[in-house]
């Protein structure tokens, strides 16, 4: 439940598959939330399973807010709910934070940073890694962006939905850690769909093989967690495809940017964009594999 501190009443905008449970977790841990969707019957379903006010606006959600929390959808998406009248920095109080869980660039997080001190308020850019399953299990990690005292007042209230939260630096140093996520993911996904694929070409039994070489230096969370499922052919279990080229795109921009190379992650992008044309939009991510089994 929650402590006797100053964070009492919190909200949540974007009540998609990660801000509806992560949402959840707040109420469950006794602290007041206002919720705002885009989508109104989705905030009503939520209603239904924890207890909140609704809200019409991201302005009418951030009033009377200590913390105003944000998981939608892109750089678009955060900017439409955060600016103009009827957006969260309309309603939020001089000494309110704003914490964006949504993974978008670096720019936007330091955008937002200086439009919410503008403001006298607090800002911390977190994204989240851990998928739906972590959000709804309350397992997330955590990467943040922002000034150290703002990040210890709103680190308590994080930890009930994240088993993992760690201060990556200033604005913006959430989302470039964010980045550094998704390219590793991209390439131990393709690593792993090549191996599985190999070992079903050469006959072998998937299940005998992933339990030898996971107890080596080849193990790794996919291979545990989605080996099953790939050599199923079942794709529905993770997150989307869609989702994971929009943040290729942003770690890949953010790399020209930076004089950084990265040639597999733009080659994996264009597997994921070769794996949308046959329909698979929204098979999770380890759907690289069907790629490779149509040739």
């Amino acid at each position: 439940m929650v402590e006797e501190t100053e964070i009492q009443t919190v909200s949540f905008v974007g009540l998609g598959v990660m801000g509806y449970p992560m949402a959840g977790h707040l109420a469950n841990a006794g602290y007041a939330v206002r919720v705002y969707n885009r989508t109104a019957s989705k905030t009503e379903d939520w209603l239904k399973m924890y207890t909140g006010m609704a809200t019409a606006t991201p302005s009418e959600a951030a009033q009377h807010s200590d913390v105003i929390f944000m998981c939608v959808g892109n750089d678009k998406d955060v900017r439409s709910v955060v600016f103009g009248d009827d957006g969260v920095l309309a309603g939020m109080a001089s000494d309110a934070v704003l914490v964006d869980h949504t993974t978008v660039s670096s720019e936007l997080a330091s955008e937002l940073a200086a439009a919410t001190a503008g403001q006298g308020c607090g800002f911390l850019d977190a994204p989240v890694s851990g998928g739906q399953a972590g959000a709804e299990n309350g397992q997330l990690t955590i990467m943040v962006g922002g000034a150290a005292q703002t990040f210890e007042r709103v680190c308590p209230v994080m930890g009930c939905y994240a088993k993992s939260i760690r201060l990556m630096g200033g604005a913006g140093a959430g989302q470039l850690t964010k980045m550094v996520n998704q390219i590793c993911i991209a390439g131990v996904l393709q690593g792993l769909a090549e191996g599985l694929h190999f070992a079903e070409q050469a006959g072998l039994d998937i299940e005998s093989v992933v339990d030898v070489i996971s107890n080596g230096a080849a193990q790794s969370w996919q291979m545990e967690n989605r080996h099953r499922t790939m050599a199923a052919g079942e794709f529905e279990f993770g997150f989307a495809v869609d989702w994971m080229r929009k943040d290729l795109d942003i770690a890949l921009s953010t790399g020209r940017n930076l004089h950084a190379r990265l040639p597999m992650t733009a080659l994996v992008d264009q597997f994921y964009a070769d794996v949308q044309s046959y329909g698979g939009s929204r098979w999770d991510t380890s759907s690289l594999i069907e790629r490779l089994r149509r040739g």
